[in-house]
């Protein structure tokens, strides 16, 4: 099997106020009626508000199942990013082998893993 292209969606009920908050963190997406598409560099993420008859199949699980990694340059001006959105990191900065990363939370609960890397040439 042959794959082009890898989606990570995410189900809200909440659309408008995930589609701003990922609209301030990742820039404009392309929307459509109930959807939202950011155009990421590898990757592809999608916002969608679930049609009535199938909502509560992609609710059930509940917020926050997911976690999204996002390489920033710079890991200070990300986290003063999330604190003007009112969003702020609820933990301290994280050392790694690879860099550093800190964790927050975008309004539904889904884990951001915002990282820098330490040697920004190696992937």
């Amino acid at each position: 099997m042959v794959f082009s292209i890898a989606y990570l969606t995410l189900a809200t009920d909440q659309f408008a106020r995930l589609v701003d908050f990922y609209s301030q963190v990742l820039g404009p997406p392309q929307l459509s009626p109930g959807y939202a598409e950011f155009n990421l560099a590898g990757l592809r993420l999608g916002i969608f508000q679930p049609r009535p008859d199938h909502r509560e199949e992609f609710l059930q699980l509940g917020a926050g199942r997911a976690s999204l990694c996002i390489d920033v340059p710079d890991l200070g001006a990300a986290i003063a990013q999330l604190h003007h959105l009112g969003y702020p990191p609820p933990g301290p900065i994280i050392g790694a082998s690879h860099g550093q990363e800190i964790y927050a939370y975008d309004p539904d609960g889904n884990r951001l893993i915002l990282h820098q890397r330490s040697d920004p040439q190696t992937c």
